[in-house]
């Protein structure tokens, strides 16, 4: 069974341009690589989950957002940290097409940690999601793990979905430093 960090991706990983799709806006959140080796250090492995709907609101292709993760992953693989694997909701209620609709895999909904429970063999007692909303931390929370607001990217200003959480961290770094003393 593995220990799983299940990371949002724009705002905890890479800073959030709002809709980041382009490679050349790709920067990495402060204190990225030293909080994810520690964490690998201490036996975690790492899934993303992140919601895309710039996708469904017509933003930018599927296809855009595979470049731009492909290239988020080949940078984190260049600093010794490899992603297990990524999985992303394109759906929102006011998108366009097939994309507009409500969906359990829309955090907060659990529908992306639920799909990676059925691929992988999942410790829950020791997983852990952090982002950098609310919606992250319920979906956490949904699933039946414990959560953690990092500061970086939208820092929780998203109150609609504000919940209890475990922790609210400085950044990446600081939620490292905090799951390894549990």
């Amino acid at each position: 069974m593995k220990k799983i960090i299940f990371l949002d991706r724009d705002g905890v990983i890479n800073v959030d341009h709002n809709y980041v799709y382009k490679i050349e806006d790709f920067e990495f959140e402060k204190n990225v690589i030293p909080g994810l080796k520690i964490l690998e250090q201490n036996g975690f492995h790492f899934i993303i989950i992140t919601n895309q709907s710039g996708i469904g609101r017509g933003y930018y292709a599927e296809k855009d957002f595979w470049n731009f993760n492909n290239h988020v992953e080949k940078e984190l693989k260049k600093n010794g940290i490899e992603i297990l694997k990524t999985y992303f909701s394109p759906y929102h209620p006011e998108g366009i097409g097939k994309y507009k609709k409500t969906s359990n895999c829309r955090k907060p909904a659990p529908g992306m940690l639920e799909q990676a429970e059925k691929d992988f063999e999942i410790d829950n007692a020791n997983s852990w999601m952090i982002g950098d909303k609310w919606a992250d931390v319920k979906c956490g929370k949904n699933f039946g793990i414990r959560s953690i607001l990092v500061k970086t990217g939208k820092g929780g200003s998203d109150e609609k979905h504000k919940t209890d959480v475990e922790y609210i961290a400085e950044d990446l770094l600081d939620a490292a430093k905090f799951i390894v003393q549990k």
